[in-house]
């Protein structure tokens, strides 16, 4: 998987993607992480890539040509007529979820657009975006962070990312559980300070066992994000 990332501060990826898994999986050559910096497509001797928003209005707004050329650059280096999605982060794209991220996976390649300032000239995103996502009801000063969620939770999808391909099968918000959170879990001790394992994940019995995760699953979703149990156990996919 190819990750390119459009952003003003690549500098600010530097410790997320030299560490923990994805750092691993970027030095096994599994994932691949290159930077464009729209502030290389400008045109002037100031390097400016934002300007007042016509109408008036608080802030500034990312132009569009420094954007383009950008995104643009990137797409020409696919010589081989193959098109990279261009996703981009935004507060006006719907809630990213791990249904997204498993769509996002199935790409060999994303170019992810961070936003800045007070928004991006709406011509970049209808002519150049194909898809926007956001990662929460708040606001961020920058699409970085937001990409580099977006990162994370793409890159560990990929085959060999984690090592074993069971690990991404029962967590939380997956189609395996149907969208709902994972089970609770436990290891040693089997007891601690007095409280005990459930006997049932002591016991061997992996049918017990599995019938033990599916309803502690359904549980404390329940109680923790009961928006997630609409539309569950119907005949169509879990929630969305």
């Amino acid at each position: 998987m190819k990750f390119h990332v459009v952003t003003l501060f690549p500098e600010m990826f530097d410790s997320v993607l030299n560490t923990s898994i994805i750092g691993r999986a970027i030095q096994s050559g599994l994932v691949t992480v290159e930077f464009v910096n729209p502030r290389d497509f400008t045109r002037d001797s100031h390097r400016t890539v934002d300007a007042p928003p016509y109408g008036g209005g608080p802030g500034m707004v990312l132009m569009a040509p420094p954007l383009f050329d950008a995104v643009e650059s990137v797409l020409e280096s696919y010589a081989d007529g193959t098109r990279p999605m261009t996703v981009m982060m935004s507060p006006h794209g719907p809630r990213f979820n791990q249904r997204a991220a498993e769509e996002l996976a199935q790409q060999d390649a994303l170019i992810l657009v961070c936003g800045h300032y007070e928004g991006v000239d709406e011509r970049f995103v209808e002519h150049c975006v194909d898809r926007e996502v956001s990662v929460g009801d708040f606001v961020l000063t920058g699409g970085e962070i937001a990409s580099m969620a977006v990162i994370d939770a793409v890159a560990r999808l990929i085959p060999g990312v984690l090592g074993d391909e069971m690990s991404t099968a029962n967590e939380s918000f997956s189609s395996e559980v149907g969208g709902l959170l994972e089970s609770a879990v436990y290891t040693r001790p089997a007891t601690y300070r007095g409280w005990r394992v459930p006997e049932v994940l002591l016991s061997g019995d992996h049918s017990a066992i599995e019938q033990f995760r599916r309803s502690s699953s359904a549980t404390r979703t329940l109680k923790r994000r009961p928006d997630l149990m609409q539309g569950w156990g119907n005949d169509t996919a879990g929630p969305g």
